[in-house]
């Protein structure tokens, strides 16, 4: 039987479902949610139009899927969730471990603020739950001390200060992420190299095999599924590795073989625009040139 699908639109009603006492602030809320463990019914999903950041020491609640990715929680980690995303809960075992602790903030929050013009830089939010990142001790200690000086600063008497020192703490709690995924990604170089090569071998493998033909040029979406992670980890882990985004890399790609085939064969570069999966040929030239500074015709003619 197709599970309900649990629609939650502000921090009121987040409350309401875990049981919490009322919140302290409209738009902003930091909690723990295995004190109410019990309160809430097993094997749920949900959507909220409200950001999310969940730390997992060991919480009654696991995420288990994110998307169509599994996650087995069983370290120091975080997740990070943007409004929309659909989530699925299971209950699993009750304990009191203070580590676990979630915060979570509508937009409304930060729309008139500086990092409400950032927000969307902070690409882990849209990373799958197979992507958390995981916190060593001293990590875990400067996050949490942060989320306790904001839910301690909308929890005292609200004054002209309070919304710039509460957007001020998240936004310093959103960029020690950016730098703790930075080493995340730095300590699995290793492990992001041979993702590196496995991305060339998809690309190698889409043309090879002409799926070109039916579904045009490859998306990142198509190439992070086939590595079983989503788009924009992929693209962050390849930034990471080699400077270039995961469309710059499939651009490169389509260029080098639109090369190969403009000098091996008197194609016109319509012709070869659509052998490479380009719908029009006027976007084959642009990205061409964009590239190599050359049209197709320039590029043949000042090589042949």
């Amino acid at each position: 039987m197709k599970k309900d699908i649990l629609h939650i639109k502000n921090i009121h009603e987040v409350h309401s479902f875990l049981g919490l006492e009322k919140p302290k602030h409209p738009l902003i809320s930091v909690f723990e949610f295995h004190s109410k463990a019990n309160s809430v019914i097993e094997d749920f999903k949900y959507t909220m139009d409200l950001f999310q950041i969940s730390i997992k020491g060991n919480c009654p609640y696991t995420i288990s899927k994110y998307g169509r990715n599994s996650y087995d929680f069983q370290e120091c980690s975080m997740v990070f969730t943007a409004p929309n995303q659909t989530l699925e809960f299971n209950k699993n075992y009750a304990t009191n471990d203070e580590n676990c602790w979630t915060l979570i903030f509508h937009q409304d929050l930060i729309r008139k603020s500086e990092l409400g013009k950032l927000i969307d830089n902070y690409s882990y939010f849209s990373y799958a739950s197979n992507e958390a990142l995981h916190l060593s001790e001293a990590e875990r200690i400067m996050l949490t001390d942060i989320s306790k000086k904001i839910e301690k600063e909308y929890s005292q008497n609200i004054d002209v200060h309070s919304q710039r020192l509460i957007i001020s703490n998240l936004e310093l709690l959103l960029n020690y992420c950016v730098r703790y995924y930075d080493r995340q990604f730095y300590t699995r170089t290793n492990l992001n190299q041979d993702f590196v090569s496995e991305f060339e071998d998809v690309l190698k493998s889409y043309y090879q095999t002409d799926q070109q033909v039916d579904f045009g040029i490859p998306t990142v979406t198509y190439c992070a599924e086939k590595l079983h992670m989503s788009a924009r980890y992929l693209s962050d882990l390849l930034r990471k590795e080699t400077g270039k985004s995961a469309q710059e890399h499939i651009h490169n790609h389509i260029i080098e073989k639109a090369k190969t085939k403009l000098l091996s064969s008197t194609k016109s570069a319509s012709e070869i625009a659509y052998e490479l999966g380009f719908e029009y040929p006027q976007y084959f030239s642009k990205l061409f040139k964009k590239n190599t500074s050359h049209s197709p015709k320039e590029f043949r003619q000042n090589l042949n």
